[in-house]
């Protein structure tokens, strides 16, 4: 099964990809890596969920900032490689919460990208990663994620 069938029998679809805030592209390729820009969570409507996790956001809303977050990474790959088949492995996630001081659930905040990578990619979504509190994030995005691919030529 494919990913984007995957992606179907999960009720979800690839949103489109959000153009980047500042002078960066959101993939750029050094073959055989394609290194994905840290995305944010977004709403259905498209607006950038914030907030700090701990004061105005759940674990559980986080969770939910962090896969869709994976979703928009996603996005930018389909749009960099054509093919989501194209992903060998994704290599690692690094993974920004907006926290409050003494905030100690980071990673399972940024299971909601990991365990839709697993989802969508199979074991080729398995990865290392990195977890890790902020005081703040562009836009008070409550979670900021970026991934290193490894795909195909």
């Amino acid at each position: 099964m494919s990913p984007l069938e995957r992606l179907r029998d999960l009720g979800l679809e690839l949103p489109p990809v959000r153009e980047a805030a500042g002078s960066y592209s959101p993939a750029r390729r050094a073959a055989p890596l394609l290194f994905l820009s840290g995305r944010g969570g977004a709403s259905a409507d498209g607006q950038v969920a914030s907030g700090r996790v701990g004061e105005s956001v759940t674990t559980a809303e986080a969770h939910d900032h962090a896969r869709s977050a994976g979703l928009q990474l996603l996005a930018a790959a389909q749009a960099e490689l054509g093919d989501l088949g194209r992903i060998r492995a994704v290599v690692k996630l690094l993974g920004m919460v907006n926290a409050v001081p003494g905030y100690r659930d980071h990673p399972q905040v940024i299971d909601g990208c990991s365990d839709l990578f697993l989802q969508v990619l199979g074991e080729a979504g398995r990865h290392a990663r990195s977890a890790v509190g902020v005081a703040s994030l562009p836009h008070d995005m409550s979670v900021e994620v970026e991934a290193i691919l490894l795909v195909d030529d």
